[in-house]
């Protein structure tokens, strides 16, 4: 990039009209072609997380302060976090209302009411929502006041079953990433530290971003029986005694947006995966006064046999501007494939496709409007090897923190080293402004390698990265 990665970003998210400013500190404006590749994944996601078993539910957006004192740890770790409301209705609440910065407690208070029997388990509900979280420094997608997202709440009668669910969830997000964001992840455990408060295990997947740092894409958690006995969640076993259930919750975010920016883009602008692209193709029309209506027409032919082939096409007809700029205005949207069509392709009987990737032009004929599937299919692999690509050449494997911390602190990348599981040690990485974002994942080697920091035997593996 040619310009500072993050002046890089605002410009994108604005001159694509993903967002616009908002009065509100910390929110922004999600406009209609950000929202749509928000549809999008909503749309594929649910299907998935139907697969899964859960069904779709809406829950209050305020809930009482007492249920986040029921569980010391969840409102410890959400405090600095709160929006409270104290006042409504012209008078002060006798007891102030949270807005939702999530929903365990809310959610688990009314399992506390539906679960009764071991028969009534597996309890799965998902809801589709936004959530407040009062942040001190903002950026659209990334981190802001007010956030769209997905939550999934399970109820299970042991700890394996909820430990199966939530590496479920987390094998389901994984695969969404990796097949239709064209978004490569390294997924592990989060260290005892960076866990979700009032979770006993949060499973995490992160990602790469151009810029050498980390993104937290979605994560996973295993809920402490203390979370679930807090609000008095029993069922009957077969054996007829009470016992507490194992929970889990589970969520991803607005963030993807942001990490198909960061990902994906080029100096251009945002490059979007076509199987995540609100529009796959755009048909630009050349032509002038005397030709436009039959060039018009043959577009919306052109239109209509594409759509029967299940794509998403616009034909833009706007004859304001010239086709240069139209060609900058959809490429900065990342539209995956940009097809031309003027007086002489006509006559040649075809059309020319461009891709936003490679920026190759091609020439195909009526008839071949088959031959895009498989463009449209490259595209998408070709993002993920290249996201892939850039990944592996960050990855360094290291060893000890006064090595490589300074490696961080001036040029960020991933870092794969040993940790002895000692907080002190983990925290040793703020002096470098990184944190162990994952303890990984089919990582064996620890007996090979020592901590990073007090180089003492290693008891894992982790990935150490700054992070967004």
């Amino acid at each position: 990039m040619k310009k500072e990665f993050a002046q890089w970003y605002q410009d994108v998210i604005f001159d694509a009209e993903l967002v616009d400013s908002s009065p509100v500190r910390g929110c922004f404006i999600i406009r209609p072609y950000g929202y749509a590749i928000w549809q999008k994944i909503q749309k594929i996601l649910d299907q998935e997380i139907s697969k899964l078993g859960a069904q779709n539910a809406y829950f209050p957006l305020l809930i009482p302060q007492s249920f986040f004192k029921k569980e010391a740890e969840h409102i410890e770790g959400f405090s600095p976090e709160l929006a409270v409301v104290t006042h409504a209705g012209g008078k002060k609440l006798e007891e102030p209302l949270i807005i939702r910065p999530t929903s365990e407690t809310i959610i688990f208070d009314a399992f506390s009411r539906w679960i009764k029997s071991w028969r009534d388990l597996p309890y799965k509900i998902n809801q589709w929502a936004n959530v407040v979280r009062w942040e001190m420094r903002s950026r659209a997608f990334l981190r802001t006041t007010e956030f769209l997202w997905q939550e999934g709440h399970t109820a299970h009668k042991t700890k394996d079953e909820a430990k199966k669910m939530a590496q479920a969830a987390i094998k389901m997000y994984k695969n969404f990433l990796e097949e239709v964001a064209a978004i490569p992840t390294i997924s592990g455990l989060k260290t005892e530290n960076e866990k979700f408060a009032g979770a006993e295990a949060t499973y995490t997947i992160e990602g790469y971003m151009q810029d050498g740092k980390a993104l937290q894409l979605c994560t996973s958690h295993v809920l402490s029986k203390g979370f679930v006995s807090s609000f008095d969640i029993k069922f009957q076993d077969e054996n007829g005694e009470m016992v507490t259930p194992t929970c889990t919750s589970w969520g991803i975010t607005t963030r993807v947006i942001g990490a198909l920016i960061m990902v994906h883009g080029d100096e251009k602008g945002l490059i979007l995966p076509p199987k995540l692209a609100p529009i796959q193709l755009v048909i630009v029309p050349i032509f002038k006064k005397g030709n436009k209506d039959k060039i018009l027409s043959a577009a919306e032919t052109l239109k209509n046999k594409f759509e029967k082939l299940g794509y998403s096409v616009v034909v833009d007809k706007d004859e304001q501007k010239t086709p240069g700029t139209k060609f900058y205005h959809w490429e900065v949207r990342g539209v995956p494939l940009r097809v031309e069509l003027g007086e002489r392709d006509i006559e040649k009987g075809g059309f020319v496709v461009v891709s936003r990737l490679e920026k190759e032009k091609r020439f195909l004929e009526i008839g071949m409007e088959e031959e895009v599937a498989k463009i449209l299919s490259d595209i998408q692999a070709k993002l993920f090897k290249q996201a892939y690509n850039r990944l592996a050449s960050d990855w360094h494997s290291s060893d000890f923190i006064e090595r490589f911390g300074p490696l961080i602190v001036k040029n960020n990348g991933f870092y794969e080293v040993g940790w002895c599981g000692n907080e002190k040690c983990e925290l040793e990485l703020k002096k470098y402004h990184a944190t162990i974002r994952c303890i990984l994942d089919n990582k064996d080697g620890a007996n090979n390698k020592l901590c990073m920091t007090c180089k003492k035997q290693a008891k894992y593996v982790v990935l150490v990265a700054k992070a967004y």
